[in-house]
């Protein structure tokens, strides 16, 4: 009995050594993980200008929700509408540009018939919107 109470006395002390080998590890980890996210060459980039431009934004951007409804820029609109107000903004500006956000639910044949509407007023200058993937 008498050696059973010296065993179980020589276990009341933590071995700290595998903690610290963890700790150094995770730190050595963190500083090859920030050093190799930095990457690139170090430039002097130059200033833009602080002060907001007076020209309207060229592009137009129709929105085609879940629900069908049709936007140009914020305000909704009807099929008839819309090729209305394309033509007149083509008329003004034979370069126009123009992009195409649907949500991800909206039946697919609303954004063709959209694209089917741009190929009929000859607008070429088009772009799609989708959101970036995180990796």
């Amino acid at each position: 009995m008498r050696r059973d109470l010296y065993e179980l006395k020589g276990l009341d002390e933590i071995n700290v050594t595998p903690l610290l080998d963890l700790a150094w590890t995770l730190l050595v980890v963190f500083v090859i993980a920030v050093t190799a996210s930095v990457q690139g060459i170090k430039i002097n980039l130059p200033k833009a200008s602080a002060a907001p431009s007076l020209t309207k934004p060229r592009t137009k951007a129709i929105t085609v929700m879940a629900d069908g409804q049709i936007y140009l820029d914020a305000y909704p609109v009807t099929m008839t509408e819309l090729e209305s107000q394309l033509r007149q903004h083509k008329a003004v500006d034979p370069d126009l540009p123009v992009v195409i956000k649907g949500d991800s639910k909206a039946y697919y044949q609303g954004v063709v018939d959209i694209l089917d509407l741009l190929q009929r007023l000859e607008i070429t200058q088009l772009g799609l919107v989708t959101q970036k993937l995180v990796k």
